[in-house]
């Protein structure tokens, strides 16, 4: 099984222009990300997707290797498509480009989804954590997600889901991870498919994948990585580093 892991990095974020070419201890946040998915030693290769000449070239000035987008793109998966599509890969994992601080276990037990998954039932995977607080449970950019008694995906939303009409019936409220494996195949068809109308209401590209039917085995963690989308969170690594 080939596996790769790709980092797809948009300059013009918007809640923080600019943050993956930020300084995070004498590095930028997009290189930082790059050299720990290195790091991990996890993957045949390793790439960073963008539409930006600065990330482009500083991946590149620093050994490492990068891939211009041609079209423009709506969303992660997108964008990694059209730089895979081409490529001899079974299985692709993206990383988000601003979570530097990324856990190898995580990693590790995505890609373990697909070793043991020899009949091909899993076309996606990916993480979520458990949840109890009222105030992150209702926050509409928390994402939710529930599972079936296997663990696959039935939603995802901004929501509270399941609404609790019936408390004390022992559910466990379960926060979406942003990080996804998937088979290449899921992306070429996520690449080819129109938007449906859930995923334009939630504004959530994994309802692609449930509203064409893929299948998209959810495993827990505990660990959650650290996103920079703001000032506050890019001086909360700094200090970390």
């Amino acid at each position: 099984m080939k596996l790769i892991a790709v980092i797809p990095a948009r300059y013009a974020s918007t809640r923080f222009p600019a943050k993956l070419m930020q300084d995070l201890g004498g590095k930028t946040v997009i290189l930082r990300t790059y050299e720990s998915a290195k790091n991990t030693q996890l993957f045949d290769d390793v790439f960073v997707v963008t539409d930006s000449d600065l990330i482009f070239n500083e991946i590149i000035s620093n050994g490492g290797k990068a891939i211009m987008s041609i079209n423009k793109h709506e969303s992660g998966s997108d964008r990694i498509a059209e730089a895979i599509q081409n490529m001899n890969v079974d299985v692709v994992i993206n990383i988000q480009g601003d979570e530097p601080f990324i856990d190898a276990n995580t990693l590790k037990v995505l890609i373990d989804v697909f070793k043991k998954d020899v009949n091909e039932k899993v076309d996606l995977a990916s993480v979520m954590t458990y949840i109890s607080n009222k105030n992150d449970i209702e926050n509409i950019n928390n994402v939710k997600v529930v599972t079936d008694k296997n663990g696959f995906a039935l939603y995802f939303s901004r929501s509270v889901i399941p609404y609790p009409r019936e408390e004390n019936v022992g559910v466990r409220y379960m926060k979406h991870i942003g990080i996804y494996a998937f088979r290449k195949q899921a992306l070429i068809d996520f690449y080819s498919l129109p938007m449906l109308p859930l995923e334009a209401s939630e504004k959530l590209e994994q309802l692609r994948y449930l509203e064409y039917g893929k299948r998209i085995k959810m495993i827990e963690t505990n660990h959650v990585g650290i996103g920079i989308d703001t000032l506050e969170d890019l001086e909360h690594a700094r200090k970390m580093i």
